[in-house]
């Protein structure tokens, strides 16, 4: 067998094969609610159907002002949570597994999806807000507000509160999103953290939250589930965030009570300057993986199956992340499979006369 078609267990989660979907925004809700239907439904069952091992659901943000746009997800009230509960359920009835990323957009958040605009959605036309670890603003968005320590047992409470839902909706999987410049990544880095409490200055202070975050979530869902962390291993900015900061919070978060960490790169500021190329982002995996103690997962612009199976076969990576290729091809992985001469039984047979 192939490595990529290799199931793979963490905790109590066993998936079919290495092939997992990122979290992918779908600004899809109704204005405000947070609340997912229908195109959800059937865009996370078109990946269980296609063969996928995990789908890891979008940003889905733990308090209304964690929400990247107005558009965006959310568990942080019932209906929403029932909500998820039917797509987690037709994920399940279709083969799949799914998990969930908790998030917080901080000064990333009240923005406009693309098609609705740029920039920040000003309060009078339903934004909201921002906070963040500092009062630095991301270029071209509103100033966000500096969170007063008093304030930081609230953010926590709100992942905690997050999770338990997620939980009860019948998540396999939970995702810490502490990437792409929000919150969880504005407080980690240099550039977006000039607190001068315990949560800034050293390494150590600015991995304070996400660590506390981390430790608080485990001791709420208990031993059974895996929990994962997505780190931007790096900046692409002199002087900001690394991968190697990145494999050492990593290692604290694994004595924390996280299993699993998918790292992307990115997203703090525009200021990055970024070499991309198929399989850019592997090479910052490789690097938390022989660092790190746990699993890791590797994103970006991993087309092909031959190219997937190439990574896992460093022996370093454990996972691949299959994002735009998959949103275009939601049979990706079953492509794959007939692509490196796989055998497998879960190609849908109905389905068989037409492309398989």
């Amino acid at each position: 067998m192939t490595l990529l078609f290799e199931p793979i267990t963490v905790r109590n989660l066993t998936t079919r094969n290495r092939i997992w979907i990122p979290p992918m925004c779908q600004y899809s809700c109704d204005e405000q609610d947070g609340v997912v239907g229908n195109w959800a439904l059937v865009h996370y069952t078109s990946f269980a159907k296609g063969g996928a091992g995990l789908i890891i659901a979008e940003a889905t943000a733990v308090s209304p002002i964690g929400r990247i746009t107005p558009l965006c997800a959310g568990i942080w009230n019932d209906e929403q949570q029932i909500a998820w509960e039917a797509v987690v359920d037709s994920v399940h009835l279709n083969g799949g597994k799914i998990g969930i990323q908790l998030a917080h957009a901080g000064r990333k958040a009240s923005t406009h999806a693309g098609w609705t605009g740029s920039g920040s959605v000003a309060i009078a036309e339903g934004g909201w807000e921002t906070v963040s670890a500092s009062d630095i603003a991301f270029e071209g968005y509103a100033a966000p507000r500096a969170l007063a320590l008093e304030e930081l047992e609230g953010i926590k409470s709100e992942f905690v509160e997050a999770a338990k839902r997620s939980v009860t909706a019948g998540f396999d999987l939970l995702e810490i999103h502490a990437a792409h410049g929000y919150l969880l990544h504005q407080f980690l880095s240099p550039l977006s953290n000039t607190r001068t409490d315990i949560y800034g200055g050293s390494l150590e202070n600015r991995a304070r939250l996400l660590v506390e975050i981390v430790i608080a979530i485990r001791a709420a869902i208990g031993d059974d589930l895996p929990l994962a962390v997505r780190f931007s291993a790096t900046d692409w900015i002199e002087g900001g965030w690394t991968e190697a900061d990145t494999a050492t919070v990593a290692k604290w978060c694994v004595d924390a009570g996280a299993d699993l960490f998918d790292i992307s790169t990115a997203g703090l500021s525009t200021a990055q300057k970024i070499v991309v190329g198929p399989g850019f982002q592997v090479p910052y995996a490789e690097f938390v993986g022989e660092k790190v103690d746990a699993p890791v997962a590797a994103v970006g612009m991993i087309t092909t199956g031959t190219q997937a199976e190439a990574i896992l076969q460093k022996g370093i990576v454990d996972v691949v992340m299959i994002g735009r290729a998959a949103l275009g091809d939601p049979f990706w992985p079953i492509r794959a499979a007939q692509e490196l001469g796989q055998a497998i039984d879960y190609v849908p047979k109905r389905y068989l006369r037409a492309i398989f």
